[in-house]
């Protein structure tokens, strides 16, 4: 199960609060959100305040905890120069490992989400076909055709407790985000349970809005049900819809609605073949959708830019499991008999398993760079077992970089931040007074952290950070992936010998050396102009 690595019994709802306990409190008067004032060494770079007399208690206690408040405001408002709002580029990789391309020598792909990259409006076919499977085979209320597909609803990454119904966002710390979860279309308050499952790849969005729905329709008629035969019967119509082929055949019938960036996986495959680059295709989906979703983007000697594909792989097992044989298909798709004992340019071969195509190809190590959009089912066994590179394609990745780069995150994530740390330095202050202005600021912090959560998904926020740690979701794509880019086409934008550094990121006592230094007040950020022309 993909959640197992979860402790069933530490799954703890994220504290609201600050971290960390009272700390001595910094003694320049001239530092905002450094603490009492008082005799000690200035902080350098802190920004220049009039000193101001020590507060004596009661209400001027209180007029000097909101004087460091508005001081702090000026402060955030003056480190945000217009060009820190473009400062990421959605078309941009981003790396996790140093990698140089430049020594890469073969380029493998998965096809669904990776080679091709499909519009949302699957998403309700999906949905609305699985529904129907729902009422029409396994006999549910026919008041669940009422609902729709919600695209608003769900994110990528989320885990399903399987016994309480709950849908819920876990951090890289096994914590439950506080608010994002669910139980139907309604949140719900702390809750626990053990059977936890995780919904990884794209495919599964239909999936989530279709078990919440169903929930909220018994849960709002009163109607008793088993849970675990609930999730069962909806992800069993969720497969129905794949196994019938009812996908394929909506995305045969209108290639040009459901196919997105073909002219530029065509381009990238070219650029690579002309640079003497080897690929190979390893696919679950059957070869006559992939052979027609292929002519389409790159016409119909696509298969000459391979020097192996492989289909209806049955992937991960394909990665694990040495028993399945390769089996070669003729050009009408027909199985063939023939001993597998070479993998030929040109021809389609159909299951086998990595362990032959190691053997067959001598394809080994970080000479190969494979690219898929599931991190279990693509790469996890790749970067572990095999130590091949990986890149993992996020769609996702596009919109959330658009909204990270707009006025309104920036300002309310910084000064969200100098909130943070004035009530970590302030909290020295334990008059009544005082503690009416920190649960002042400790309300608004909480109302700021729901602004930004709610600009990417009402319910559940970005798929890569909760409040303040990276996801579950976002610590597997650390984990799984050398690189990281929202499509294909992002190769475009570098030369093939291009080297890829991963950024250093803060570890919590590295932090005043970074952004955090806007808790404290203590320093400009360094760089930030310089920062905005990075990629």
């Amino acid at each position: 199960m993909a959640g197992a690595g979860l402790r069933a019994v530490a799954r703890r709802w994220l504290p609201c609060g600050g971290h960390g306990g009272p700390r001595a409190a910094s003694s320049s008067p001239s530092c905002p959100g450094c603490g009492p004032p008082g005799p000690g060494v200035q902080c350098p770079g802190a920004p220049r305040f009039a000193p101001a007399p020590a507060p004596t208690g009661g209400a001027e206690l209180g007029a000097h905890l909101w004087a460091r408040y508005q001081d702090m405001r000026k402060l955030v408002h003056d480190l945000l120069p217009p060009e820190v709002c473009s400062l990421l580029n959605p078309a941009a990789i981003y790396a996790n490992n140093e990698i140089s391309l430049r020594d890469v020598e073969v380029y493998g792909f998965d096809y669904d989400y990776t080679l091709a990259q499909y519009a949302d409006a699957l998403h309700p076919e999906i949905f609305t076909a699985a529904r129907d499977i729902l009422i029409e085979h396994y006999k549910y209320p026919e008041g669940i055709r009422k609902y729709d597909y919600n695209p608003s609803f769900a994110i990528r990454g989320l885990h399903y407790d399987i016994q309480k119904s709950l849908l819920m966002k876990i951090d890289a710390f096994h914590y439950v985000q506080l608010g994002t979860a669910y139980r139907g279309l309604q949140p719900v308050p702390d809750e626990e349970g053990p059977s936890i499952k995780q919904f990884m790849d794209i495919f599964s969005l239909p999936e989530m809005a279709l078990l919440s729905c169903v929930v909220d329709y018994f849960l709002g008629h009163g109607l008793e049900f088993d849970q675990a035969h609930l999730y069962k019967d909806v992800t069993d119509a969720i497969r129905d819809v794949h196994v019938k082929g009812l996908m394929y055949q909506w995305i045969e019938r209108d290639m040009e609605k459901y196919i997105l960036r073909g002219d530029e996986t065509f381009a990238v495959l070219s650029r690579l073949v002309a640079h003497g680059k080897q690929l190979f295709l390893i696919t679950n989906s059957p070869f006559s959708f992939v052979d027609k979703g292929m002519r389409h983007m790159v016409g119909p000697d696509w298969r000459q830019l391979f020097d192996v594909v492989i289909v209806q792989a049955d992937k991960p097992s394909f990665f694990t499991d040495r028993r399945k044989p390769f089996r070669k298909l003729d050009e009408k798709g027909s199985l063939q008999w023939d001993r597998i004992t070479s993998l030929e340019k040109g021809k389609i071969y159909r299951q086998g398993n990595l362990f032959d195509f190691l053997r067959l190809t001598e394809w080994r190590g970080p000479r190969v760079l494979y690219f898929g959009d599931h991190l279990y089912s693509d790469l996890a066994d790749l970067m572990l077992r095999h130590g091949w590179r990986t890149g993992a394609i996020i769609p996702e990745l596009e919109r959330e970089i658009r909204i990270i780069n707009t006025e309104q995150y920036m300002h309310s994530l910084t000064w969200q931040q100098a909130l943070t740390g004035l009530l970590e330095r302030m909290q020295t202050y334990q008059d009544a007074e005082s503690r009416q202005v920190l649960a002042a600021w400790m309300k608004e912090r909480q109302e700021l952290r729901c602004i930004t959560k709610a600009l990417f998904n009402a319910q559940f926020g970005s798929i890569f950070r909760t409040f303040h740690n990276p996801t579950y979701f976002s610590r597997r794509l650390v984990r799984f992936s050398d690189l990281y880019m929202a499509s294909l086409s992002c190769l475009l934008n570098y030369r093939v010998d291009f080297t890829f550094y991963p950024r250093r990121t803060p570890l919590q006592h590295e932090a005043p050396l970074w952004m955090d230094q806007l808790c404290t007040g203590c320093m400009k950020t360094p760089f930030l102009g310089d920062m905005a022309h990075i990629r």
